[in-house]
């Protein structure tokens, strides 16, 4: 098992790996850094600590050594030994040009990217399509992004079957940067363009594409705008759902509390959702593909029109949604389903109902 990267995403999944590779069934967790930092001493020290093997280019191996790290492994003895690979890097597929599709050749590796990562493999997000990894296995996998899983998830919360939604609209105000970045901060609100005729931005794209996975004959009508806002908190997205059938609040509301991958919240700033993922979550992170504040649920069904529009806020878990579904990806490429079903269950116990 070889983690790519040691960033937002990586250094968490690293420890994740390391604390459950024995429920995963994982021989060894190894991780590559790129460049040697000595600011980072700390960090890699630490995950070599949790029993995680570092992977280094032969080119700096002397400069790792000299900050007095133990290297164990090459990239390219790395990917000769792995059985699935997590890019959790940016450049996910320039690497799959230049490595990974020479490695999956006669082999049943398994290659995984995160996010950004459009096109590198099939969409995944976990508790959305894992049926088409049930069935089929695929040598490259892309994990989508926090907020897509968020979007999806939305929809398919209020809608499972994805017939019935005939307009969603979301704006996803994004936090300016993680808490472990000091590059990238936003001074001010920044919008982004509508650089997509049909979708405005790629988030409603993206979940598009995902759910195209699940139901091939169904595009959802789905439109997003997005903004970043100053904070490091989290992304937070304003959805505009319009749903064919007439539905009362308690009932919507119910199909959010009823769907395990979806958290409530009566707590209505990001600070106090933020904190209690720091305070109980795993690794700091709440993994559920989003948080509904209650108060914000507005639902009206307009006389005449056999239609009920939600609309309201939900938190966005930043990296937590997309850490559960690379171990989720990790899982089914490595076990049969009935393995995985019960792998997945040691997890859903960090999936909080109400926060």
């Amino acid at each position: 098992m070889l983690v790519v990267g040691t960033g937002t995403i990586g250094e968490p999944l690293i420890g994740l790996l390391c604390d459950f590779s024995e429920e995963l069934g994982i021989g060894n967790v190894l991780f590559h850094k790129r460049t040697p930092l000595s600011y980072e001493r700390s960090k890699v020290n630490s995950l070599i600590d949790r029993g995680a093997k570092l992977v280094v280019d032969e080119t700096v191996i002397g400069d790792f050594a000299d900050l007095g790290h133990r290297i164990s492994l090459t990239t390219t003895n790395a990917l000769e030994l792995a059985d699935v690979a997590i890019d959790c890097t940016p450049a996910g597929n320039e690497n799959k040009k230049l490595f990974y599709e020479e490695f999956s050749k006669n082999s049943d590796k398994v290659f995984i990217a995160q996010g950004s990562e459009k096109g590198f493999g099939i969409p995944f997000a976990h508790g959305i399509n894992d049926a088409l990894l049930l069935r089929e296995r695929s040598p490259f996998i892309q994990v989508v992004s926090c907020n897509t899983h968020n979007i999806a998830a939305l929809l398919t919360t209020v809608d499972p079957t994805l017939t019935n939604i005939t307009m969603a609209d979301f704006v996803c105000i994004r936090r300016a940067s993680d808490i472990s970045q000091h590059k990238g901060f936003a001074a001010s609100p920044t919008v982004d363009g509508h650089h997509n005729r049909l979708y405005g931005t790629h988030h409603a794209q993206d979940a598009v594409d995902l759910l195209l996975t699940v139901t091939p004959d169904r595009v959802v009508p789905a439109f997003s705008s997005s903004m970043k806002l100053n904070t490091q908190y989290m992304h937070c997205i304003r959805f505009n759902i319009r749903l064919r059938g007439v539905y009362a609040r308690h009932a919507i509301l119910s199909m959010f509390e009823k769907n395990k991958y979806f958290a409530t919240t009566e707590k209505n700033d990001a600070g106090r959702v933020f904190s209690f993922g720091r305070d109980h979550g795993y690794y700091g992170r709440l993994m559920n593909h989003g948080v509904l504040v209650e108060e914000s649920l507005h639902v009206y069904t307009p006389p005449m029109s056999g239609e009920t529009w939600l609309t309201g806020f939900c938190f966005t878990p930043q990296d937590g949604n997309s850490l559960l579904s690379s171990v989720a990806a990790t899982s089914l490429s490595l076990h049969p389903p009935e393995k995985h079903n019960k792998i997945m269950e040691s997890f859903h116990e960090y999936l909080f109902q109400e926060i």
